[in-house]
Formats: C-alpha cells, structure tokens, sequence
C-alpha cells in the first residue's frame, strides 16, 4: 500500500457552501480504522481524521474506506498532463501493484490487523468534477470505467503506508466492481444482474437496484 490518506475541510467551489474533504492527503504513522456506523447519525469515514462533507451521500458503513489504484492515477497524469497525488481523487487508501478494479463485490482484503470487504463501485459526483477543473470529467471518468472501490469494516484496526494488501477471500459469484459501476452509470439496464452476487450484495446498493427494478417496472419495461 502506497498511502494512507485523510481529508480536512475546505472551501468548496465557487457557488458551493458546504465544505468539502474530497482532495485527501497522505497520513505520516498509523491511523485507526473504525466502523463508521451508519451515515445519519454515524462517525462518516472509516478513518479516523477524516473529514466529509456531504453525509447525505458519502460515508457510512458501505463506503467507510475508499481504494483506489496508483496505476490509475498514473493513467490521468498522462491524460490531463499534470500531476495527481495520492489521495486527489478522493481516496483513502492508494494501492500500488493490485488491481483494484479486478475486484468482485464481497471480496475479503487484509491489511495489516484489518480485515476490508468490497461493497461497491465509487459513482462519480458533481464535487469530484468541481475538485478536477477539467471540462467533461465526468463524462471522462465514466468512460474509463475503473472507479476504485469502496469498503466496509470487517475488523477494525490500524494502518499505513507499506504494509501489503493480501486478498484472502474471494467472492465466487463473479460480479465485479467494474460491473457494479456500470450498472448504475451508462448500462442501467443490467442492474438485475447484481443480484447474482447475493449476500454479498450491501444493503444501499441492494436498494439501488430495487429501486431501478421498481421504475422499469412502471414504464413497462
């Protein structure tokens, strides 16, 4: 693992009130790694010092870490010509040598003390565009397709920087993060097929796709 990253607040972007902790920094020393809890009324991230804006929309037990790949913010420096420190895109834990997109929904990671497991893809938002300044950056991000991935806490913990990242359960049901992402972003219409990944489907995206089969439902579709 290359970094351990935590979020202050700052000011968000212009016509933006609410204070923002989306460019995340890396973190000197260990840093406890906690169930957040639920978001209303919960602790927000998983990492302690870690601050989030929006807790309407991010945090929580679903999305109590973020991981995303070096390799992929390499891929960007290339794209935008400028550079990206770990942390930028808004993740907690910048991972070099593993590819987090490869990850499957439920699948187990060990990091140190911690034990993590895959929930979900990261959907792009309107203040990750704000925080990039780059023209269509959403249209961009989704069109690349390799989100990162999002983790709830099995076993709280400490980590930092250095230590490996060990897979030690692998979900057999082949739904992937990758899947999960463009389920819910520009292939809509394979939202049912995330149910194939069962218990291993998390409660808030288990309503996502309720909610999808509900509006088909309606248009007859």
């Amino acid at each position: 693992m290359r970094s351990v990253n935590v979020g202050r607040p700052e000011s968000g972007s212009a016509g933006r009130s609410r204070p923002t902790g989306i460019r995340k920094r890396p973190v000197d020393g260990p840093v406890e790694v906690r169930e957040p809890g639920p978001r209303r009324g919960g602790l927000g991230s998983g990492l302690a010092g870690d601050f989030i804006g929006d807790g309407k929309h991010h945090g929580g037990t679903d999305q109590a870490v973020y991981a995303f790949a070096r390799e992929e913010l390499d891929f960007w420096e290339q794209e935008l010509g400028r550079e990206i420190p770990d942390g930028f895109f808004g993740e907690n834990l910048t991972l070099s040598g593993f590819d987090v997109d490869d990850a499957r929904l439920g699948d187990v990671w060990r990091i140190g003390e911690v034990l993590l497991q895959v929930t979900d893809a990261r959907i792009p938002c309107g203040t990750f565009r704000a925080s990039m300044e780059v023209r269509g950056w959403l249209r961009r991000f989704t069109e690349r397709g390799r989100s990162g991935a999002y983790l709830k806490v099995l076993t709280p913990g400490t980590v930092r920087a250095g230590l490996p990242v060990e897979l030690t359960h692998r979900a057999g049901h082949g739904v992937g993060v990758v899947d999960a992402f463009r389920a819910q972003t520009t292939e809509r219409h394979r939202m049912p097929e995330l149910l194939r990944a069962g218990e291993d489907l998390c409660e808030q995206l288990r309503r996502r796709v309720e909610k999808e089969q509900r509006a088909a439902g309606r248009r007859g579709g």
